[in-house]
């Protein structure tokens, strides 16, 4: 069951950094601030509030970055 989920998570993330290949600089800064800011919030708070709180202001921060 780990070997299955582990397998997932590769593929997931690959098929992400696929994704983002025509993306502006502007929204690969807005997903990454999101990506940043969602696992920080987790590990402040450990629950769905904390977490995508800060997924939301790291994805304001990230697209706000060099404008």
């Amino acid at each position: 069951m780990k070997l299955i989920g582990k397998s997932l998570v590769i593929a997931m993330t690959v098929i992400s950094l696929a994704a983002c290949g025509n993306m502006s600089r502007t929204q690969k800064n807005t997903t990454a601030g999101a990506a940043i800011g969602g696992a920080a919030g987790y590990m402040i708070g450990g629950n769905a509030a904390t977490t995508l709180g800060g997924a939301a202001l790291g994805g304001l921060i990230g697209s706000q970055v060099h404008k």
